[in-house]
């Protein structure tokens, strides 16, 4: 089922929303007068293609239909989900939801991007006041997965319920804060961070590249995995928290920060902290900038996924959701060659010359190899159980480049195995054109003398039909092949 969202303001913000529907298979309507608006959401799509692809081991859906509509009945009349992200005018936001409300479906879910406003301010005077609720998401909204969900009585819990399933079914994380207060939660965060910064700056005590070393290098990094109270609570030592906050909670009563007051936002503090700003990074272009910001946090998110951990951990469950979306009930056809890979190429995954290094080769096709063992039941509980395949040679040829991005499909022959054996081959495509082919040699192993041993008789059997049907196809043309001085393209 295709679902449609309608995105109202298609700023930096709003075409961050588009970005991340368009590229999780909806179909996005947008509606924004600005004449420039096609080309500034063009940027922003442009960024989200070359960077969301990557954040998974699972290729995406295929990407929905985007249409730039010239009334706002165009974008929303058929619309299951309608993001507004308008600017910050509370008197432009009724205005907003007044005129949707009239045409849109009452069924439909009206989210509001706005930081500052509560659900309840947004629901005033509403036809259906129902129907509306805060969505805050963070930029950029096609990579960060959190989104605030802030709700009133009036919502209902079937309606958040199925917000809940719709920002999950595009990999975002709802937060769902029950009881409302000016600028939600996160953003009180980085108000104190940022009032405290902007103190910093005027009273000479650190420029604008320190306070962010001081950031990124340090406190930073250990929120992204654990956030503050988890931090805090390994910093209290084996006592825990108790600890931390007997040793600790005494500082909150010096005068250390200037929180309950702001300097004055006046020219020579904007001219010092701009100057500042260009000194430290005015080399670079703001879309240099954000395709460096999209790297980092591509590479962060992707190494956390490796422990299973915060962000990682989300990401790990969307790409069981995006597996299990993708998968059709269709009959096995043993005598094919089975898809054993359907990924992306990310961005960490090139090297210098631009294109996917040799060691990515190898992970691909160790991924596939991983595929077709869970395919003939040697699967995540039988390793637990205490048996396994360990890879005992691998050839791999390369035949043409591919780049971050494209999409690679492998699939594998098995060509021959039982007992302790397992002989597999592998190719890898971009649409059709074979990319390498992977040969790998395995022996089943008792995991707990960690020498060879027959397979169960369920996996052996499982692994001897594959053998059996694929034997019946013509012997793969270069499969247990000597290297070539020239390999064939």
């Amino acid at each position: 089922m295709t679902h449609t969202a309608a995105i109202i303001g298609g700023g930096v913000i709003g075409g961050g929303w588009a970005a991340r529907f368009l590229l999780n298979g909806w179909d996005v309507h947008v509606f924004d007068p600005d004449p420039e608006a096609e080309r500034k959401l063009g940027q922003v799509l442009a960024n989200a293609r070359r960077s969301l692809p990557g954040l998974t081991d699972v290729a995406l859906p295929a990407e929905g239909r985007l249409q730039f509509c010239t009334t706002l009945q165009g974008a929303v009349e058929h619309a299951d989900w309608i993001q507004e992200s308008v600017p910050e005018r509370l008197e432009i936001k009724h205005k907003t939801m007044a005129a949707i409300q009239q045409v849109c479906r009452p069924e439909a879910v009206i989210g509001s991007s706005t930081s500052g406003f509560k659900p309840s301010e947004l629901q005033a005077g509403a036809a259906r006041p129902e129907q509306i609720m805060v969505c805050h998401p963070f930029n950029p909204v096609y990579l960060l997965p959190l989104v605030e969900v802030v709700t009133t009585p009036q919502n209902g819990s079937e309606r958040i319920d199925v917000v809940k399933t719709l920002l999950q079914g595009v990999g975002m994380y709802p937060l769902h804060l029950k009881k409302e207060i000016d600028a939600h939660v996160a953003d009180r965060f980085l108000e104190a961070v940022w009032r405290e910064a902007l103190w910093l700056v005027k009273d000479g005590i650190a420029t604008t590249e320190e306070i962010d070393d001081a950031i990124r290098y340090g406190f930073g990094i250990r929120w992204a995995q654990m956030g503050l109270f988890e931090t805090y609570r390994v910093a209290g030592g084996e006592a825990g928290m108790k600890h931390f906050m007997a040793q600790f909670g005494p500082a909150l009563k010096w005068p250390w920060t200037k929180l309950m007051d702001v300097p004055d936002f006046d020219d020579d503090l904007v001219d010092l902290i701009a100057g500042q700003s260009d000194d430290q990074s005015g080399a670079y272009t703001i879309t240099e900038l954000e395709q460096i910001r999209d790297n980092n946090l591509v590479a962060m998110m992707r190494a956390l996924k490796t422990q299973d951990w915060g962000v990682g951990a989300l990401l790990t469950k969307h790409e069981d959701h995006l597996r299990e979306s993708g998968t059709e009930a269709q009959p096995v056809d043993h005598t094919a060659p089975v898809v054993t890979g359907n990924r992306v190429v990310p961005l960490d995954w090139t090297d210098y010359n631009g294109h996917m290094n040799e060691a990515r080769y190898l992970q691909a096709f160790a991924d596939a190899t991983d595929q077709f063992m869970a395919i003939i039941g040697c699967d995540a509980a039988y390793i637990a159980a205490g048996g396994s395949y360990f890879t005992a040679e691998t050839h791999i040829r390369h035949l043409d480049e591919v780049n971050a991005g494209q999409i690679i499909r492998i699939e594998t022959t098995a060509l021959g195995g039982g007992g302790k054996k397992l002989h597999l081959w592998h190719e890898m495509y971009v649409a059709e054109k074979m990319i390498a082919t992977g040969e790998h040699f395995l022996l089943h192993v008792d995991l707990k003398t960690r020498k060879p041993s027959p397979a169960s008789p369920a996996v052996d059997s499982a692994l001897k039909e594959w053998v059996e049907a694929h034997g019946e196809r013509p012997r793969p043309e270069g499969a247990g092949r000597a290297i070539v001085s020239s390999p064939p393209r």
